[in-house]
């Protein structure tokens, strides 16, 4: 299988982190077996923490171990002004920096739960060149189109 490299949103981490069933935690364990290379920017980690430790504080450690141990690679946000330059891209301004960490790693696909901003708007995907889906889509995907 070819290697594909994925990036998390921090709705799809904190997914994979929390429930060990289901789509995001399926991604988490192939990022360990290196079959696929995930991907996270520095805001992902840190809106992760913050959201963890308020929502599921018993966790908090645990985001740590899955973050290192599915090998997940972190990528340094964009800077203010490649933000600023971008903000064409999705409707929350917010968003706008994960976006372009995963447009400038060039990956394969954008793993989201991000209805609102992400997945309901095919725009975001369009502007940005990326395939944008859950973390569901994005397994579906790689079985579709790299098992031999």
């Amino acid at each position: 299988m070819k290697k594909v490299n994925i990036f998390l949103d921090s709705s799809a981490l904190i997914a994979g982190i929390i429930s060990e069933t289901g789509a995001a935690h399926a991604l988490l364990q192939l990022g360990e077996t290196k079959d696929i290379v995930l991907m996270i920017s520095e805001l992902v980690i840190n809106e992760t923490k913050r959201s963890i430790a308020r929502k599921s504080p018993d966790n908090l450690e645990d985001a740590q171990k899955e973050i290192k141990k599915a090998k997940i690679k972190i990528l340094p946000d964009p800077s203010d002004e490649e933000i600023l330059a971008n903000l064409y891209l999705i409707d929350d301004p917010d968003d706008v920096p994960i976006l372009l960490a995963a447009i400038k790693a060039k990956v394969d696909y954008l793993a989201t739960h991000d209805r609102k901003h992400f997945l309901d708007d095919p725009k975001v995907s369009e502007k940005s060149g990326l395939k944008i889906g859950t973390p569901g889509d994005v397994l579906a995907w790689i079985r579709e189109n790299l098992n031999p």
